[in-house]
């Protein structure tokens, strides 16, 4: 395995992230070939979103026998990326509609991937369905409301809150309050509103 390989697994070890919840088997599952992502700020960019993942999977009540498989899930929420060739991931132009198209598939790479790895299949639900949105609009299946699994609905609002709140090369970081209003007047279409109260109080409370 090349240097470069190795050292994008090195920065996407997952017992860096809550070690409370660290499990052996799936350190292995991470160097399977098909984890050897390109993009290292993807893996950089997971840490922040699986810790706050987590805190807020446990504020709406989620089991702590349900969170190892949301960890997997929100750690690897992008790894059907993989299927996505690389000269429309960086394109430096517009994508075309057809481009556009084949992104939108990269939930259905991930449920191919994840389910030729047996510990990883419980943990589909995030990489599967965190572009599902809650009145129906979103992709691969239009999933709605409950149809969606709790687990996606959870980490659609951090996934949307973390790159709202990170800079981008062609804008910089919204502040909080603009994030907040933003999933406020999102909630009941794209985002699951019950989920978005929890997470409003929780963020108001830690001052993120």
């Amino acid at each position: 395995m090349s240097s470069q390989h190795r050292k994008h697994r090195e920065v996407a070890d997952p017992q860096r992230d809550d070690s409370e919840l660290d499990q052996p088997d799936l350190a292995e599952d991470i160097k399977h070939p098909v984890f050897s992502l390109e993009d290292e700020e993807m893996w950089l960019h997971n840490h922040g979103v699986v810790a706050l993942t987590l805190r807020l999977a446990r504020a709406v009540g989620m089991k702590e026998e349900e969170l190892i498989h949301v960890r997997r899930g929100a750690f690897l929420h992008d790894i059907g990326m993989v299927g996505v060739p690389d000269e429309i991931i960086f394109k430096p132009d517009q994508l075309t509609e057809q481009e556009w198209g084949i992104v939108r598939r990269h939930p259905v790479f991930a449920l191919d991937l994840l389910t030729t790895t047996g510990a990883l299949t419980p943990a589909l639900d995030i990489p599967y369905c965190h572009h599902e949105k809650w009145d129906g609009t979103g992709y691969p299946r239009g999933l709605k409301g409950e149809q969606i699994p709790l687990a996606a609905r959870v980490f659609a609002v951090v996934d949307v809150w973390c790159a709202l709140r990170s800079a981008r090369p062609h804008r910089a970081a919204w502040s909080v309050e603009e994030a907040r209003e933003y999933v406020y007047h999102h909630a009941g279409t794209h985002f699951d509103p019950r989920i978005v109260e929890v997470f409003l109080a929780m963020v108001s409370e830690e001052g993120s």
